[in-house]
């Protein structure tokens, strides 16, 4: 009796610390979500870019060349500004990381009874979900340039948006685990991004780079996420999409087990 009894405490307790997690995941994935939409301006700000990029870049050089297989150039890179919204979103969702820090609010987290698991885990939902909508927003442009999205398309664009965007929520935390300062964090940041995105094949196709700009694309994680965006979206792909849903999958993993070990590591 006494074992059973102390078997069924064990597993209520369980229970109870699996409940509070799943809670605190929540909490987290709900504030960061609040907080993205009072921020009217900055949902209307995070249009312009993608604007700029379709209705001034892509027709200034939709009007010199076309894109592969005589694909429009603005339909061409429409995914890939779809994937320049998230990879921006996303990235920088975590800069909350280093405002909590600077203010002292992540140190409340970090003494409250739950896994450190949970609140990065909560992060990287919070970081997609809003990387997502601002994504989803960019489709909203496709009748502009005149591109015909069916429901499924888009379903399948906002599935491999969220993926890609966890994969680099989870890479931002994964950096703002370390860093003491936001200047230092967007200095970092602007580092990683640029490279990503013009070597992503988001602007030009990677076929006929030179050699050591392939290579270097071939392993730009991001470059699998675009591919996966153009495949679902126009139909033009360099990988096969298998590929590149297992590319994505393997970041994700890779990057949310190492900030979950940084967090754990956290003083």
């Amino acid at each position: 009796m006494e074992t059973g009894g102390y078997k069924g405490y064990s597993e209520a307790k369980g229970t109870n610390r699996l409940l509070n997690n799943a809670k605190a995941v929540y909490v987290i994935w709900l504030r960061e979500l609040i907080r993205f939409l009072r921020e009217k301006a900055r949902i209307v700000t995070s249009l312009i870019q993608p604007a700029v990029w379709l209705f001034i870049m892509g027709k200034g050089l939709g009007s010199s060349f076309a894109g592969p297989q005589g694909v429009d150039y603005v339909k061409f890179m429409f995914p890939g500004v779809v994937g320049m919204t998230v990879l921006f979103a996303s990235l920088f969702s975590s800069i909350s990381i280093v405002w909590d820090r600077e203010f002292g609010f992540l140190k409340e987290i970090l003494v409250a009874p739950v896994s450190r698991t949970a609140i990065v885990i909560g992060k990287a939902l919070s970081g997609s979900t809003t990387a997502m909508l601002q994504g989803a927003l960019v489709l909203l442009f496709a009748p502009l340039i005149g591109m015909r999205l069916s429901l499924p398309m888009v379903l399948e664009a906002l599935g491999l948006m969220f993926l890609i965007s966890f994969a680099l929520a989870s890479t931002g935390i994964l950096i703002a685990a370390r860093m003491e300062s936001m200047q230092s964090f967007q200095l970092l940041m602007n580092f990683f991004v640029m490279p990503m995105f013009f070597l992503s094949g988001a602007m030009f196709p990677l076929r006929g780079l030179p050699a050591w700009m392939g290579v270097i694309a071939r392993i730009n994680p991001l470059a699998y996420g675009i591919d996966a965006m153009k495949s679902v979206i126009i139909g033009l792909h360099e990988f096969a999409l298998g590929t590149d849903l297992a590319v994505i999958i393997v970041m994700a993993a890779a990057m949310i087990t190492g900030a979950v070990a940084l967090f754990n590591r956290e003083g």
